[in-house]
């Protein structure tokens, strides 16, 4: 899959000529991982708003349909179909379904994670370990992923913090073919995945105390950032990682 999602970027790389418009990613192709609900969700629309035809998926029908039908209401050129990042024919389908609808692909949004564990690092199985692996989000342009390691999450971080080394190895293997690579580090957002976190008043209370913003976050407000590092205007801009945290201290 690598291989093929590459060839295709360098073929519609977004470096290029720069537009400052609204409309900074008209005609662009963007497939978006996990993007019916919460941050996948709020990136494909700050990408389709700015004119990009999105691909979404899901492990479920439903909720394919249900994302597809919310995007075509806001006016958003979009495409939907199932997927199980963790398994390599649906990466390779989303590709193939891409391909045949739209021709290319510029920008790909690696967003799917899993935490399938909750507690003492030391507590944790070897099973837990291989549901956190790192695999499905090879193929990735930029990453959403937290920015610190959260006591209870601890598998969960580790896998993150692979991911930040995954961006700085594959820049420069990437930038010869003028394909960028960027990392999202978002805080406590407010999504289904996160609820555990920010529903619970106590730990919420103590996340504020880090906090120079002292509220949580919203997916839209990680859904811009991710936007405009896939945007012309972030065309000098690879390698990095963008913390979305409200100010939290954090060390990446």
């Amino acid at each position: 899959m690598l291989r093929s999602v590459f060839r295709c970027l360098r073929t519609n790389s977004v470096a290029g000529q720069r537009s400052m418009s609204q409309s900074s990613l008209a005609g662009k192709v963007a497939i978006i991982t996990a993007s019916t609900d919460g941050i996948g969700l709020a990136a494909a629309q700050a990408l389709g708003k700015r004119g990009a035809h999105v691909v979404v998926s899901s492990r479920r029908q439903a909720n394919v349909d249900q994302a597809v039908a919310l995007l075509q209401s806001q006016k958003i050129q979009v495409t939907g179909t199932t997927c199980n990042v963790g398994k390599g024919e649906d990466r390779e389908k989303l590709v193939r379904t891409t391909l045949g609808q739209y021709g290319g692909i510029d920008i790909l949004v690696s967003n799917a994670a899993v935490n399938p564990f909750f507690g003492n690092i030391m507590d944790s199985t070897e099973e837990v370990w291989d549901k956190v692996h790192i695999k499905p989000a090879n193929p990735t342009l930029h990453v959403a992923s937290p920015p610190r390691s959260l006591q209870a999450l601890g598998p969960y971080s580790v896998s993150k913090t692979a991911l930040l080394g995954l961006t700085q190895a594959l820049t420069p293997e990437l930038a010869q073919s003028n394909i960028r690579v960027n990392c999202v580090a978002p805080g406590i957002i407010r999504t289904r995945f996160s609820s555990a976190l920010w529903q619970n008043e106590g730990i919420v209370e103590e996340f504020k105390k880090q906090l120079s913003i002292k509220r949580i976050g919203e997916p839209e407000e990680v859904g811009g950032v991710i936007a405009f590092l896939c945007s012309e205007e972030a065309s000098y801009i690879t390698g990095e990682t963008i913390t979305v945290t409200g100010g939290m201290a954090c060390r990446l």
